[in-house]
């Protein structure tokens, strides 16, 4: 296990590093709490901070397991929150869980698989002590925001791939490993669809519900973090219609230019029938044929063809066969 960060909170400063074995006493106010930031634990450890903290046996469970999608349990006076971050790697959507147990006076985040730290985050809401003063429900909300704001830079890498994949669309034929990307781009966003879903249940009832650890001067702010997600939410709906679009619209080009040459191939054959069928006529070879005696028969037989397929080309290229 890492610990990433391990301290003591008052009145929105930073008292003290602790320890996660460490029995911390009762706080006397709000603004009093620990808040622990651990990376990839093992159960031991997690079991520790089970036993110092009071934290209910499925919740740690489910913390160790690390496979849930994003929910809120309540478990008497504590809360466990689990949320799901988003990173691009190497062109795909890759997954990590952090778990987040809520009480009065701790909060412990557990990461598993996140490529973001929260130091940043903790130093953002240390240089803010008036919002870090007001508790636990604060700090839930900004980490869960902090989880949220990292979808947004995945989207818009997808987004830019995907424009210019439609762009490259009208300008040629999509050759097979750009099909391959179009499918695998559509099923990682289905996925992506999957975790969002979940994730703004979460952040509503965080907004609606009566939930312990969570006042109601905080809900405008977990709001906020709902609205980021349905815009992320719309903004993966409208990339699924234009990866559907993009493959549509090559499959009309497709068939639009199969049909040119199709058109192509048959007025050259038509063309080429002519000569093709007068030929075969008179290569036939029988004794009493007409017309084979006359003098100026072959130069007539010429013309005759080159007079009609001039007029089959002409008629064919004023149709746009040709």
């Amino acid at each position: 296990m890492t610990v990433v960060a391990a301290y003591l909170y008052r009145d929105g400063k930073r008292i003290r590093e602790v320890s996660i074995e460490e029995k911390i006493d009762s706080p006397r106010e709000k603004s009093e709490f620990v808040w622990i930031g651990i990376a990839d634990p093992t159960d031991d450890e997690l079991r520790i901070l089970q036993d110092r903290y009071g934290l209910h046996p499925l919740a740690v469970e489910d913390a160790i397991k690390a496979d849930q999608l994003p929910k809120v349990d309540i478990y008497e006076d504590q809360l466990f929150v689990v949320a799901r971050t988003a990173s691009l790697i190497d062109g795909d959507i890759a997954y990590g869980e952090t778990a987040i147990f809520v009480g009065h006076s701790h909060i412990i985040t557990v990461r598993h698989g996140s490529a973001r730290a929260h130091s940043a985050l903790r130093d953002q809401l240390e240089a803010s002590p008036t919002l870090l003063m007001h508790g636990v429900d604060y700090v839930l909300h900004a980490v869960l925001d902090f989880i949220v704001d990292g979808y947004l830079p995945v989207v818009e890498s997808v987004e830019d791939e995907v424009l210019a994949m439609e762009q490259r669309t009208v300008d040629h034929f999509l050759e097979r490993h750009e099909i391959n990307r179009i499918f695998a781009l559509r099923r990682e966003l289905i996925r992506f669809q999957r975790v969002l879903g979940p994730m703004s249940e979460v952040a509503g009832k965080l907004v609606r519900l009566d939930l312990p650890c969570i006042d109601a001067e905080t809900r405008p702010y977990f709001s906020d973090v709902l609205d980021h997600i349905r815009r992320v939410a719309t903004m993966v709906d409208g990339l699924r219609e234009v990866l559907n679009s993009v493959f549509e619209f090559s499959n009309l080009l497709e068939q639009q230019r199969t049909g040119a040459i199709t058109r192509q191939l048959a007025a050259w054959a038509a063309i080429l029938a002519v000569p093709t069928a007068i030929a075969g006529i008179y290569g036939m070879n029988f004794e009493y044929m007409p017309e084979l005696k006359t003098r100026h028969g072959y130069f007539v037989v010429l013309g005759v063809i080159a007079v009609i397929c001039t007029a089959l080309y002409v008629r064919f290229k004023r149709v746009r066969w040709l």
